[in-house]
């Protein structure tokens, strides 16, 4: 587990990537180059954006003024994009992934992800992605939002591990069998939209916990994953905000209050199945 917003895990590859980072879903492109910035100022190391975000420039403007502001490296800096699989071929992927580059000004990712499986459609998308891996372009590759027998097709062919699959993560979509299965294939879960886009933030059982340790309900939600081996993107536009996101590690969850949690899983999304979802 996680001891600090330094800190970081090892992947299946053995690259290191920090388990917390800023996701900036929903940041406009004109708004998230502040954000990323004062995120990367205030200790944040971990950057997740995504070609569909269409705020990929924007985080590059960022991420070179965060630099610039605390005179860190690039090499400290650990930053995600993921490739909008539109059923695409193997030519128009990596056509896909230099423009990502490009738009953030970078030489290379930490990690690119699968972004959505789709219905077999992932295939030749991911056999551009080991491509670039092995040539040295990205760090580490990952899928986002598959599921079990996503995962089983992409083992028929896959050369690459995945490192990690970043699915929707919360307290009423625990997601256990799935996140069991990962970890028997030594592959990493990262959560997204930990807080249920604020819907949990006024619930009774978690508002008590959140009491008696004296912390916001966002923190009692965060704690808990990091206390099962989840990491987290976490989105904030405002850095008080970033702050007490990244506040987690003065205090620990016990074990009624990990049982109260996890007994509040109800299978319930806020975003799209991805059984169902096919762009």
């Amino acid at each position: 587990m996680i001891n600090s917003l330094a800190d970081t895990v090892t992947l299946n590859n053995q690259v290191k990537m920090p388990g917390l980072g800023l996701g900036v879903f929903q940041i406009p492109n004109e708004q998230v180059s502040q954000v990323v910035k004062d995120a990367i100022i205030s200790g944040y190391r971990a950057i997740d954006t995504a070609a569909i975000y269409r705020n990929e420039a924007g985080t590059g403007a960022g991420i070179k003024a965060g630099l610039a502001a605390t005179g860190l490296s690039r090499q400290d800096l650990f930053i995600t994009s993921k490739v909008w699989n539109n059923h695409l071929s193997y030519d128009e992927t990596v056509a896909a992934f230099n423009d990502s580059l490009a738009k953030l000004g970078l030489d290379y990712l930490d990690l690119y992800l699968i972004h959505w499986p789709g219905k077999a459609a992932f295939k030749e998308a991911w056999l551009a992605l080991e491509d670039l891996y092995k040539a040295g372009k990205i760090r580490a590759i990952g899928v986002s939002n598959f599921q079990i027998h996503h995962l089983k097709e992409l083992a028929e062919f896959a050369t690459v591990t995945p490192v990690l699959n970043q699915i929707e993560l919360h307290p009423k979509l625990t997601q256990t069998q799935l996140r069991d299965y990962l970890a028997s294939k030594n592959i990493k879960v990262q959560a997204w939209s930990p807080l249920m886009q604020g819907k949990l933030l006024t619930d009774p059982a978690l508002t008590a916990i959140a009491a008696k340790h004296k912390k916001s309900v966002a923190q009692v939600i965060l704690r808990w994953d990091l206390q099962q081996g989840i990491l987290l993107n976490v989105k904030s536009v405002h850095k008080e905000r970033m702050l007490q996101n990244a506040d987690l590690f003065d205090f620990e969850l016990d074990e009624d209050d990990l049982q109260t949690i996890n007994k509040l899983n109800e299978n319930l999304r806020v975003g799209p199945n991805p059984d169902e979802f096919d762009f």
